[in-house]
């Protein structure tokens, strides 16, 4: 075969490590984080989501239902939707809030790398702001910047920046809605949240403490796990995988899985998909945060993945 540079195949240059293109299901752009040693990432302007996380083996780490609507303003169940300005169902605002389903663009003026971002990482920086029909169900003045980050080691990191422009205070609560893809649900087993409250949302939010040692699934989990500061871990029995979840400024976890009843009443997931995912959420819920007229708020989340036995 012809080499048009005249260097070995060795000596090529590495892939850019930021790809641009158009979603096919939608022509919506996005964005391929890539490493050199093989991992990848995939964002969409569709909700700044983080639609595929996958190991230098090519392994995906995410979920996405077979049965997800790709066509804006849906929201598209699977990789990491984010929740803003609200979690769950409140007043006017539709279930999980509108920052998921709206059309995110590049961030031209990105905040500088903090001290534990590296310069090598591939990342891409997006920005929501309100729109007047925004405003008219949340009356609040923001700006979001969002970043994704895929660093040497693959691991893969968020990190939200939600500043008041507004001229009064506003409180919003926030998840980042992660659908982790496991082998089989009463395979995996969820650990770091010994000993913690909990609200249940299938016992009208009242409020338990958590008992086990590791929490594992036998049936619908819906759960708001408080207080969490130390290391989340997602222990999947039968891939030999466990994923990490570190985060800042994310003082909740949330932990879902709908079980066959449940799944049987969402449209866009499969009857027996839900043997493939579990929802592990840093988030801050609980107690709403509350932003003064040009404070901000940064919320990170890191994700790893290891072997384990």
């Amino acid at each position: 075969m012809s080499n048009p540079s005249g260097l070995p195949p060795f000596d090529q240059p590495p892939p850019p490590p930021v790809e641009l293109s158009k979603d096919r299901r939608n022509g919506v752009d996005q964005f391929l984080l890539r490493t050199s040693r093989g991992a990848s990432a995939l964002v969409s302007l569709h909700g700044g989501q983080v639609l595929s996380w996958k190991t230098d083996r090519g392994e995906e780490l995410l979920f996405t239902s077979s049965k997800a609507i790709f066509k804006p303003p849906h929201p598209l169940r699977g990789g990491i939707p984010i929740c803003f300005p609200q979690f769950g169902n409140r007043g006017s605002l539709e279930q999980h809030g509108f920052a998921r389903n709206k059309i995110w663009r590049v961030d031209d003026t990105p905040p500088p790398m903090n001290r534990n971002e590296s310069s090598d990482n591939a990342c891409v920086d997006l920005l929501l702001r309100p729109s007047e029909d925004d405003l008219k169900l949340w009356p609040h003045s923001f700006e979001f910047r969002l970043r994704v980050s895929l660093s040497t080691d693959g691991g893969l990191t968020l990190t939200s920046r939600i500043r008041n422009i507004n001229c009064k205070p506003f409180s919003f609560s926030f998840a980042y809605h992660t659908y982790f893809l496991v082998s089989d649900i009463s395979e995996v087993r969820v650990e770091g949240l010994e000993t913690l409250d909990y609200l249940d949302n299938l016992c009208q939010k009242e409020r338990f403490t958590e008992q086990g040692d590791a929490l594992t699934f036998e049936s619908e989990v819906s759960r708001v796990y408080l207080g969490s500061t130390g290391t989340v871990a997602v222990f999947d029995h039968e891939r030999k995988r466990t994923i990490l979840i570190q985060k800042e400024g994310l003082p909740d976890v949330v932990v879902w899985n709908p079980w066959e009843k449940k799944s049987k009443t969402i449209v866009d997931l499969g009857d027996e998909e839900y043997r493939q995912m579990i929802c592990v959420d840093g988030a801050a819920i609980e107690k709403p945060i509350t932003l003064k007229p040009g404070e901000e708020w940064t919320g990170r989340l890191e994700l790893s993945s290891v072997p384990s036995s």
